[in-house]
């Protein structure tokens, strides 16, 4: 589905990505761990082509999208929900999901229906402005309005940040229904070890803007892989 073959990029003359390599197949999900400021948002910001490639290139179910602006890449499948969630305070539930509607990609009541059965907690919130909503509603929220596009693939930017554990394994829950009903393949970047390896099939781990190592779910509990590529307490 997606191969990302020796990209770069970075903010203006500011290198932070070099010789990125790596391929997703339908269905797989794969994490993104490295200590802060290695390059993971910047990665997925290059995906999804809020960040210009400054070499290598992105190849999308065959299609070479490198220098595809983003809405061409979400209309050709891929979903971003960024670090922060951004979703609009001032809408409501439901509007906030029309909003994600209106790129053609079926009847805006269908697809409200089918994503609000995939989170039932939004259907007794949807009158209630974004901004009244919790941190996790929150996130749900950006999660259910990312996927009103309908994508293929879901680049998730640390979703469990700030976020109740009850809400944490209602995402991990979604997730993984959604993979088994419809083949959703997404890239997860998260620094909860616990949840990342509950989801992914593998785990890719960056330094310095490049991909070092590939790792199994299970070897996030080895103290002194964590300790010396990702830098955070197992």
């Amino acid at each position: 589905m997606l191969k990302v073959s020796q990209l770069a990029a970075g903010y203006g003359r500011i290198p932070i990505l070099s010789n990125v390599n790596f391929e997703i197949e339908t269905g797989d999900f794969i994490g993104i761990l490295g200590h802060n400021g290695m390059g993971k948002t910047t990665l997925l910001k290059a995906l999804m082509g809020f960040l210009p490639a400054t070499g290598g290139s992105v190849t999308f179910d065959g299609a070479d999208i490198t220098g595809a602006e983003p809405f061409r890449r979400a209309r050709a499948g891929m979903g971003y929900v960024p670090q922060g969630r951004e979703i609009f305070p001032g809408l409501s539930v439901r509007d906030n999901l029309r909003m994600a509607c209106t790129g053609g990609r079926g009847a805006e009541a269908a697809i409200l229906d089918d994503v609000l059965a995939e989170f039932p907690r939004l259907k007794r919130l949807i009158e209630r402005p974004g901004g009244a909503l919790s941190g996790g509603e929150q996130q749900l929220l950006a999660m259910a309005r990312c996927l009103c596009g309908r994508p293929r693939l879901l680049l998730l930017d640390e979703p469990t940040e700030g976020i109740q554990p009850s809400i944490i394994e209602e995402i991990a829950e979604t997730l993984l229904r959604l993979r088994e009903k419809g083949g959703l393949t997404m890239i997860l970047v998260e620094q909860n070890l616990d949840f990342i390896a509950s989801l992914s099939q593998r785990v890719l781990i960056i330094q310095k803007g490049t991909i070092v190592r590939a790792a199994k779910p299970d070897e996030l509990h080895d103290i002194g892989l964590v300790g010396e590529f990702i830098g955070i307490t197992a």
